[in-house]
């Protein structure tokens, strides 16, 4: 039971926050491209698989990063206990499990079609090298955004088979939610993280963060407007929008407290209610 425990807290699976972020863009683009006027089992068949892959794909990115931040995690406050920092652990034990749970996900990944495989395997070097990147840049959050959006192209091909201006829209706008939300979570650690050397949009602009967090939901924003637009939707869709617009400025930002970690941990994690919000406006916009 104690190793059992020990793993689930490696791979965070009762923070359920992290795979859900990693899982809303693939239902968004799964939502968008499918015909529901078709078989509804494949629908909620891909749903499941892309559940599985992001839960899989998230616990083993979990463990990469844990592997890569060791030194640094001992050092922050918040992070000292997890269970490689802390050495309950070993790297040997963590990188099998990692390579257990990438080998299961690569047995979900063969169930779509060869481009969405190709286009799978093509984003792996993005997904772990991320961990490296808040050495070298302030833009880590950029590189994260750009990994755990990608299941919303992913999402698109497996059903229509080729890609389109409506998919990448929609991931370049998913792009700047993640910017938002994760410069939010990194004022849980921005004091330590300065300390230490390690970089971040969160240090970048902490003179002003919410100036950028506005121009970065706003481009989110937009995004979903000319989805709205492309995909035809009638006027409910954009009619709704007024809910996600208003937790994003009003809630995100007008109410953020960046010197309170409770505050920026509440306000990100909201944004796994933002995903449903997001994923109701596409089935307005699809069935209405």
């Amino acid at each position: 039971m104690n190793q059992i425990n020990l793993f689930i807290e490696l791979t965070r699976l009762k923070r359920p926050i992290g795979f859900m972020l990693l899982f809303w863009p693939c239902l968004w683009g799964l939502t968008l491209v499918y015909d529901f006027n078709s078989n509804l089992f494949n629908y909620f068949f891909y749903s499941a698989l892309f559940l599985s892959g992001s839960i899989l794909m998230r616990s083993a990115g979990c463990i990469v990063n844990d592997i890569a931040d060791k030194n640094f995690d001992q050092k922050v406050e918040r992070t000292k206990n997890r269970p490689i920092a802390s050495g309950k652990v070993s790297v040997k034990h963590a990188s099998t499990y990692a390579l257990i749970l990438c080998g299961i996900a690569f047995l979900v990944l063969i169930n779509f079609n060869k481009f969405t495989i190709l286009m799978a395997l093509i984003s792996m070097p993005l997904a772990f090298t991320y961990p490296l990147m808040k050495r070298i840049t302030y833009w880590p959050q950029l590189f994260l955004g750009i990994t755990f959006n990608y299941g919303l192209v992913l999402a698109w091909i497996s059903i229509n088979g080729e890609i389109s201006i409506i998919p990448i829209i929609f991931y370049l706008g998913a792009i700047f939610w993640t910017l938002g939300y994760d410069t939010i979570y990194g004022f849980q650690d921005i004091k330590d993280d300065e300390i230490i050397g390690v970089k971040s949009t969160s240090i970048k602009f902490k003179n002003d963060p919410k100036k950028f967090l506005f121009f970065s939901y706003c481009m989110f924003i937009i995004s979903l407007f000319l989805i709205g637009i492309l995909m035809n939707f009638k006027i409910y869709y954009f009619l709704f929008m007024i809910v996600p617009i208003l937790h994003l400025l009003v809630f995100q930002i007008s109410r953020l407290n960046t010197n309170l970690s409770l505050d920026c941990l509440i306000k990100f994690k909201s944004n796994n209610i933002l995903g449903l919000i997001i994923f109701t406006n596409i089935l307005v916009g699809k069935l209405i």
